[in-house]
């Protein structure tokens, strides 16, 4: 017995910001942005919406496509990097907003891989016969986050959420196969972090700069990191799965940077279309990205009945993870 998705669903904000909206707050301009990251645009939350609002909204679509009841639900995970409140979870709040009564719920704080780093957990619950369904978000309100005077790192996120609700799966044959995960804590918290709301600085008069509550990033180093970990990542499941690259139908990549993407796919020796990307639209939504990416491919039709994927991503930490999954 192993487990399969059986329903996914995302919800993005209404508000958008162009490449052009943000060359009037910040020295950028859309060329730069689009040749550097392949990002056009991307959903900012409305001031009332927060993290679990959009998680909310992203799982009960997935529900309603896996034709089942909040009350079916057994477990919510959320991975996300934004939460409503360091306590008590997004995952709680989620469930009293979509009445999933039955349901036990927590959080995961794996930064950009933390949906995958979800799907491992779930997959387990349920081989082991705990669980029966589950349902696995990522939903970020990187806005929050962000110092809008910083063009390193405004210009590449946005907020959204997605779902996938994980049910008990006879045959064997199809569904999640395998999950790979890795941190290396090792390296500096710096590259990309947020300084402050925690217990190291949990602000008052613990840091009187507003900055340390806004997302900084090394982006040279994290680019370097992201570069090498999609390649490793995706050719560490395909060992461990007997696989080769051309069994894979798509991969569906943490949508960090579209040049690191083309850097896997020249590495890879594939097309950069075996690659399922959004960020254009999108940006990135750490946590939501993988998540947000799959839905909206399976809602039009390019991902099907006998696809094999993987789904890849990397974040803060640093953190990876892969999932091979027979559709």
């Amino acid at each position: 017995m192993n487990s399969k998705i059986i329903g996914t669903g995302s919800y993005l904000p209404e508000k958008v910001i162009t490449n052009f909206d943000l060359e009037k707050l910040v020295d950028t301009n859309d060329e730069w942005i689009r040749t550097r990251s392949g990002i056009e645009k991307r959903h900012i939350a409305d001031e009332k919406e927060a993290t679990s609002d959009l998680a909310a909204q992203a799982a009960m679509n997935a529900l309603k496509a896996a034709n089942l009841k909040a009350s079916e639900i057994d477990l919510i995970i959320i991975g996300t990097l934004t939460p409503d409140k360091l306590m008590p979870s997004t995952a709680s709040q989620v469930q009293r907003k979509i009445n999933a009564k039955n349901a036990t719920a927590f959080d995961i704080a794996a930064a950009c891989s933390g949906f995958i780093y979800g799907i491992a957990i779930a997959d387990q619950f349920i081989r082991s016969g705990f669980y029966r369904n589950i349902v696995i978000i990522g939903a970020e309100t990187l806005s929050r986050f962000l110092n809008w005077n910083d063009r390193n790192t405004c210009v590449l996120f946005g907020d959204g959420a997605g779902a996938v609700v994980l049910s008990r799966n006879s045959d064997g044959n199809k569904g999640i196969i395998k999950t790979i995960l890795g941190t290396n804590g090792f390296k500096p918290a710096e590259w990309l972090d947020i300084e402050a709301g925690g217990s190291y600085k949990p602000g008052g008069t613990y840091t009187n700069n507003n900055s340390d509550y806004f997302i900084r990033m090394n982006g040279r180093e994290i680019f370097k990191f992201g570069s090498k970990i999609l390649v490793s990542s995706i050719l560490e499941i395909l060992k461990k799965s007997h696989l080769s690259i051309t069994d894979i139908d798509y991969i569906i990549p943490h949508q960090a940077n579209m040049r690191i993407t083309q850097h896997a796919a020249s590495a890879l020796k594939i097309n950069e279309d075996k690659f399922i990307m959004n960020i254009n639209e999108c940006a990135n939504t750490s946590a939501a990205s993988i998540p947000i990416a799959l839905d909206q491919a399976v809602k039009s039709g390019k991902i099907s009945t006998g696809d094999r994927l993987i789904l890849v991503g990397f974040g803060a930490g640093l953190t990876w993870g892969s999932t091979l999954i027979d559709w």
